[in-house]
């Protein structure tokens, strides 16, 4: 299994017709998993989603991997993970606005991994909790 250690994941770049190409490939997957993720934290952990609460569900998956800013790719044994950052064209770029996604690309189709969702201590000894980041978030190896 690929981790951050067993991986050297590369610099964040524009993606390349390959990324592109695989992104499109897990497309309407990755939307549908996106409106599962939603719903299923506007359970319970509504803050995961508290920067796009007011989107309709459309709005929220209005993207196309046009809209793919940047990718990192690392090489595994097993095949390529790219690690991508969407941004949804619905939010102001000025705050949360993209999705941190997971994609793994073999001799097979591309397959949605992850979307990203962070659960971070704060100092304080609270919990912040979100799906949606900004553009100067860092594109980070994530396994959740």
């Amino acid at each position: 299994m690929a981790t951050v250690d067993t991986v050297d994941l590369g610099p964040p770049h524009p993606p390349k017709e390959e990324s592109l190409k695989a992104f499109a490939e897990i497309e309407t997957e990755l939307k549908k998993e996106l409106l599962h993720l939603k719903h299923t934290y506007l359970k319970h952990e509504p803050e995961y989603f508290a920067a796009v609460q007011d989107l309709s569900d459309s709005d929220l998956t209005a993207f196309s991997n046009a809209d793919v800013e940047s990718v990192r790719v690392a090489q595994s044994a097993y095949g390529i993970h790219l690690i991508g950052k969407i941004r949804i064209p619905a939010m102001p770029d000025s705050g949360p606005a993209y999705l941190h996604v997971r994609v793994f690309v073999s001799d097979e189709p591309a397959k949605l991994h992850c979307i990203h969702t962070e659960e971070r201590e704060e100092p304080d000894g609270g919990k912040r909790y979100r799906a949606i980041f900004t553009k100067d978030d860092a594109l980070e190896w994530f396994d959740t």
